[in-house]
């Protein structure tokens, strides 16, 4: 039916004809491909162009930016992204402004103002995690820790083999862990020797994993397996990067941590001991005897032996 109604009108109106053809005709053009959309577009941007020349920078920024938004392909629409950064940026708006360059480097890898916008995108996340940028919600404020881990994780995409990629990383986790939050700072500190294990970030996230598990033992989590998964972290980072400048700190985390482990044995024995659990008691001081060839702890173990011997 649709094929007999175009015949009919055939020989009527080029845009006529326009609906006759296959379903792929009828797709609609690229924002800024048509010489209307185009038009719009530069009449757009020339609006913007005219309050920012007029010192109106307020204005301005909000007129490029919607500029922007509406014909992300057009000719000027690069250059009226990174003018509204720039002009968001002078103002003191900073979050915004940060947002701005974030969208202007994923959208127009190839513009000579790319390099700029991610120099200004990793410079802004730095204040923000000095705390050198408030939140635009409260007056006074810090960025909450959403927000900063989410712009740390733009610069670190922008620009996944820079050096600034394992830096973010790195820095997200600093943020988790200065939060108190263990699980969120050891698994980005993870990721940093996992994607960028020659970078200059990853021995140092290496050792923090180990410390923080330490660090939770002694806030009272000291299961052994959180201990053991302390010690296997400590040891990773001696195996991976045998010269670090922590290899002697985390020589010396390894030793305290197996000395914890020997005295939770003698712990175990000497309440066994009490129990009147003597098999047991036996059992655990041994283990101390196997682990410690001497010491202090070696010779504690050595007496209860003999004092099970002698009690029975």
């Amino acid at each position: 039916m649709k094929h007999m109604l175009c015949l009919a009108l055939l020989g009527l109106t080029p845009l006529l004809l326009n609906s006759c053809g296959s379903d792929a005709d009828e797709t609609p053009p690229l924002v800024g491909s048509t010489q209307t959309n185009a038009g719009a577009a530069g009449s757009a941007y020339q609006k913007a162009l005219a309050a920012d020349q007029a010192g109106n920078s307020k204005k301005a920024a909000k007129l490029y930016g919607k500029m922007a938004d509406a014909y992300p392909t057009a000719p000027d629409a690069a250059q009226a992204r990174f003018r509204q950064a720039q002009l968001l940026e002078q103002q003191g708006e900073m979050v915004a402004a940060f947002d701005a360059y974030s969208t202007f480097v994923k959208r127009y890898p190839g513009s000579k103002l790319y390099s700029q916008a991610l120099e200004r995108e990793k410079a802004i996340s730095q204040m923000a995690l000095d705390g050198n940028v408030k939140s635009g919600f409260l007056l006074g404020s810090k960025l909450d820790t959403t927000k900063l881990v989410e712009m740390l994780g733009k610069v670190r995409d922008a620009a996944p083999q820079a050096a600034s990629a394992p830096k973010a990383q790195f820095q997200i986790g600093q943020v988790y862990q200065e939060k108190g939050k263990a699980a969120e700072s050891i698994a980005a500190y993870r990721k940093v020797v996992a994607d960028w294990p020659d970078s200059t970030q990853a021995p140092e996230a290496q050792y923090r994993i180990g410390m923080i598990l330490i660090e939770q033992a002694k806030r009272g989590n000291q299961d052994t397996g959180n201990l053991d998964r302390a010690r296997e972290a400590l040891e990773d980072y001696l195996s991976l990067y045998p010269n670090g400048a922590r290899a002697g700190a985390a020589k010396s985390q390894i030793s305290q941590l197996n000395q914890q482990d020997v005295q939770r044995s003698l712990d175990v024995a000497n309440f066994y001991k009490r129990k009147g659990d003597h098999e047991s008691a036996r059992f655990y001081y041994r283990e101390v005897l196997k682990k410690h060839g001497s010491g202090p702890l070696h010779d504690q173990a050595q007496a209860g032996l003999k004092s099970l011997s002698s009690a029975e």
